[in-house]
């Protein structure tokens, strides 16, 4: 599932795959930006936000956001692709390498200079170099809801998704369904910047430490099945509210309480 520390990855391949050459091949396969053509730019970087992609091209920025299926490729020219091409919903080639966007929910090209009209009401991020733990844990204190939806809320804090709501506070032992004012916030975030930082450099996700299939995560997918730490059967719910859609929790009802 793509989160924070998963866009911080692929932002640093396209960064280097990428970076400081001149665009030789533009192509957006999307309605609104179909007619763009930034051939002869250069690529002066791509940054992460949160969930979101920046890939910053001459005075423009082309922004993505993976969603739940979205990936970017990079390929040598003419290396054959790994994905039916009508899954190419953008493609930005230079000379040595060639970035594909493969199933991707969200495109935009703007000038850079509005990136904020897309980013800027983004919480702060905890893979960035601005992280401010202290804010993010004062917004997410402040939501009126539960802590599962307050983390989820990408105005509160950036990057975490519900596999990483649902990690956390099982490490912390809070129940998904706790009110946001009544959690140690600073320490929960604290936790989860330490976590998907760890996480940004590992090339699979893990929270237990371990790596093997299917031993990775304490709670997330494992409804049903005995809680890693005391037996207990994990939970599974469901929470969620505007503008947060709805997600399913898991939880352990002995170890979060």
């Amino acid at each position: 599932m793509p989160e924070g520390d998963t866009v911080f990855r692929t932002a640093r391949r396209l960064d280097d795959a990428l970076g400081g050459q001149e665009v030789t091949r533009f192509d957006l396969r999307v309605p609104r930006a179909a007619t763009a053509d930034l051939t002869g730019e250069t690529i002066h970087g791509c940054v992460p936000r949160g969930k979101h992609l920046l890939l910053r091209i001459g005075e423009y920025t082309l922004h993505s956001h993976l969603r739940m299926d979205g990936a970017w490729f990079v390929y040598r020219p003419g290396e054959r692709w790994r994905h039916p091409a009508f899954k190419a919903r953008a493609i930005v080639g230079t000379a040595e390498r060639e970035a594909v966007g493969v199933d991707i929910a969200d495109i935009e090209l703007v000038r850079t200079r509005d990136e904020d009209e897309l980013v800027g009401h983004l919480g702060p991020d905890p893979l960035s170099d601005d992280w401010d733990a202290a804010e993010a844990a004062a917004r997410v204190g402040r939501d009126a809801r539960s802590i599962h939806v307050a983390l989820l809320d990408q105005r509160n804090v950036a990057g975490f998704g519900n596999e990483y709501a649902a990690e956390l506070l099982f490490l912390r032992g809070i129940l998904p369904t706790t009110p946001a004012a009544e959690v140690d916030t600073a320490a929960l975030i604290l936790l989860g910047a330490r976590t998907i930082r760890a996480n940004r450099d590992r090339p699979d996700r893990t929270f237990t430490g371990v790596n093997r299939p299917g031993q990775t995560t304490w709670v997330y997918g494992r409804a049903d099945r005995p809680c890693r730490r005391c037996g207990t059967r994990i939970r599974r719910g469901a929470q969620g509210a505007d503008p947060t859609r709805e997600r399913v929790t898991f939880w352990c009802p002995n170890c979060q309480r």
